[in-house]
């Protein structure tokens, strides 16, 4: 974490969650008492931040994700950066519907 950043209340996210420790914490492959640790005020390696981040906070079924999904992306986006800023546009915007009843 950046000197900058706010530090991240882990036990507050997996709160609001509504998720129990096991729960929480075996989606970032960590076990219960390793997240125990980090909720109690050990510092959280930058992996395991990076993938709360994505898993919990971005809400991205890790699962699903694979290496030709990022080089696609990054790709599209130095190709053609308009063209990458529109469909992501278009795709945040279809999130929402998808959302709202």
């Amino acid at each position: 974490m950046k000197p900058t950043e706010q530090p991240v209340d882990v036990r507050e996210i997996r709160r609001k969650l509504g998720l129990n420790q096991s729960q929480f914490w075996s989606k970032l492959g960590v076990t219960q008492s390793g997240g125990s640790r980090y909720e109690s005020g050990r510092n959280i390696p930058r992996p395991v931040q990076a993938l709360l981040r994505l898993v919990h906070i971005e809400q991205i079924d890790i699962t699903k994700v694979k290496k030709e999904d990022f080089e696609v992306a990054e790709y599209l986006k130095a190709s053609n950066p308009e063209l990458y800023k529109n469909l992501k546009k278009e795709a945040r915007a279809s999130v929402k519907k998808k959302k709202t009843p």
